[in-house]
């Protein structure tokens, strides 16, 4: 798909009012109405007034959260390399495309909002889930890898990127989506303060 195209598909995301739940876990103190989708761009529908997937300062937290965690399991590694492993699985905050409205975290739920099986809890670490947090990863139930696959069928027909180490981690308009959809450039970047 050309890059700043907005797919047909990509409407279907356009949730009705009170479809799209933030649970509790992942709301942020900070306050923001800046959209999942900033709009205006013509890259991708604007989310509804306050949704946000998350802001600059819950994304600083996540990141040294596990930094903090990684510093504990191992305090003989120098600052360098404790911010270099925490990057490979929560991105540092200057440069996070959920922060820019180009990365979502999502998951199935029933008809209540319970949320489904999907192999592991969202945001489970790789070391956490012994890996199962990889989109492909081996060793889940048939129920989750088919759950799996109709969520990534219902992202990628939208014109979504699946960042494969975290089967929640949906992208449009972001470096990796970019990357993976051979676009010239990416729309959404970080910006502003945390």
């Amino acid at each position: 798909m050309p890059a700043g195209r907005r797919p047909a598909a990509l409407g279907l995301l356009s949730p009705a009012p009170g479809a799209v739940r933030i649970p509790d876990r992942r709301r942020d103190d900070a306050p923001s109405e800046r959209p999942v989708r900033p709009g205006g761009s013509g890259a991708g529908p604007a989310a509804p007034r306050g949704m946000i997937d998350r802001s600059p300062s819950l994304q600083r937290r996540y990141f040294e959260e596990y930094a903090a965690a990684l510093r504990a399991e191992h305090p003989d590694w120098s600052p360098e390399r404790v911010h270099t492993a925490a990057s490979r699985y929560v991105s540092p905050p200057a440069i996070a495309p959920h922060s820019a409205g180009a990365a979502v975290d999502l998951t199935l739920a029933d008809a209540d909002g319970r949320e489904l099986d999907l192999g592991t809890r969202m945001n489970a670490s790789p070391e956490e889930s012994g890996g199962a947090c990889h989109t492909d990863a081996p060793g889940i139930t048939a129920a989750a890898r088919a759950r799996r696959g109709i969520l990534g069928a219902a992202l990628s027909a939208a014109g979504l990127v699946n960042y494969p180490t975290e089967w929640w981690h949906w992208s449009y308009g972001d470096r990796y989506w970019a990357l993976a959809t051979g676009a010239a450039s990416a729309p959404y970047g970080p910006h502003g303060a945390a």
